[in-house]
């Protein structure tokens, strides 16, 4: 994946510590109730497999799928995602950062055109919406 495109960095600062927010990620059920997910399967490891069917607002069910690419306990997850007809998966990238009994998060992705970049963009907005509600009532 070459650096030019149109890239997005989210940052939030979560009220839970670090390892809960980890733990959210990659905890198969937890990461099922947070983001609307069904049949989660999350093999955290690079090279594992990790797939979801998203269930979005209306019920429709989007089956999605990819690889982890790189996996930093508590720090840094790096996903893959396959995308019909493109050869290469769209990464995302998950920092997190321990602020003492607080947690900053930075969700970012690199894509071909604004278009793509601004829909996975207000995706990401609302999966981190869903995460600071789950992790609020936990």
């Amino acid at each position: 994946m070459g650096t030019t495109g149109f890239d997005y960095a989210i940052t939030r600062t979560l009220d839970a510590p670090v390892g809960k927010v980890w733990d959210a990620w990659t905890v198969a059920d937890d990461y099922g109730k947070w983001a609307s997910a069904e049949d989660v399967v999350l093999d955290v490891r690079p090279g594992g497999a990790w797939s979801a069917v998203m269930v979005i607002p209306g019920g429709g069910r989007v089956p999605l799928g990819g690889t982890y690419t790189e996996v930093v306990p508590n720090e840094r997850l790096v996903m893959g995602m396959n995308v019909p007809g493109r050869e290469e998966p769209v990464l995302m990238t998950l920092d997190l950062a321990a602020d003492g009994d607080r947690t900053k998060v930075t969700l970012s992705q690199t894509f071909d055109t604004a278009e793509d970049r601004d829909q996975s963009e207000q995706g990401s907005n609302m999966l981190l919406d869903g995460l600071t509600a789950f992790l609020a009532s936990a």
